[in-house]
């Protein structure tokens, strides 16, 4: 339970901060999922033991609710995440991604009272994930309505507002502490 440490366990419920669940969701294959390993540890258990469960309830876990990632997205998800390398007491299979579908059937195939919790904590957040990708795009399509309405002019306004929306329009950090200048050196 040491990723797990942030959760707190009350006698009446089970309280995991949103932010440490949001930072394990994850966009593969154009889906938000979680991983088995962040899974495991927010649930209380080992990887062996959760992979274990899901294989004796295959059923319950159709496609588009969990699936094994490939080397190529196990790689990719490593170089986001801090995982071990293979050959170094590292994973023998490749990961499965689970759906917040998977998520919710993984809560009967744990059948604790603790799973339960974790699984609405987890869809919780996939939801509230759900409603700020919906208001952004809401938000979107009004600014584009009120560009039509306004002349020229205003379009300079309209194009500042969709610069500070992206992504791209955040400037790149600083470096903090003493920098030597290197074109004076030489």
């Amino acid at each position: 339970m040491s990723q797990a440490s942030n959760v707190s366990n009350s006698s009446d419920e089970l309280i995991i901060p949103t932010e440490f669940i949001e930072r394990r969701i994850f966009l593969i294959r154009g889906q938000k999922v979680m991983i088995d390993t962040d899974l495991a540890s927010l649930y209380g258990t080992s990887v062996i033991r959760l992979n274990e469960q899901v294989r004796r309830n295959m059923a319950r876990f159709p496609r588009d609710f969990m699936f094994q990632l490939t080397p190529t997205e196990t790689a990719r998800l490593r170089s986001q995440i801090v995982t071990s390398k293979n050959g170094r007491g590292g994973r023998r299979y490749l990961p499965l991604a689970f759906t917040e579908q998977g998520v919710a059937m993984l809560s009967s195939a744990l059948n604790s009272e603790r799973a339960v919790q974790v699984s609405v904590a987890i869809i919780r957040t996939f939801v509230k994930l759900r409603q700020l990708l919906s208001s952004n795009a809401n938000l979107a399509k009004k600014l584009e309505k009120l560009e039509k309405q306004y002349d020229a002019q205003s379009q300079v306004v309209f194009k500042a507002i969709r610069e500070l929306m992206s992504q791209e329009s955040i400037p790149p950090s600083r470096r903090i502490g003493f920098h030597t200048d290197q074109r004076k050196a030489s």
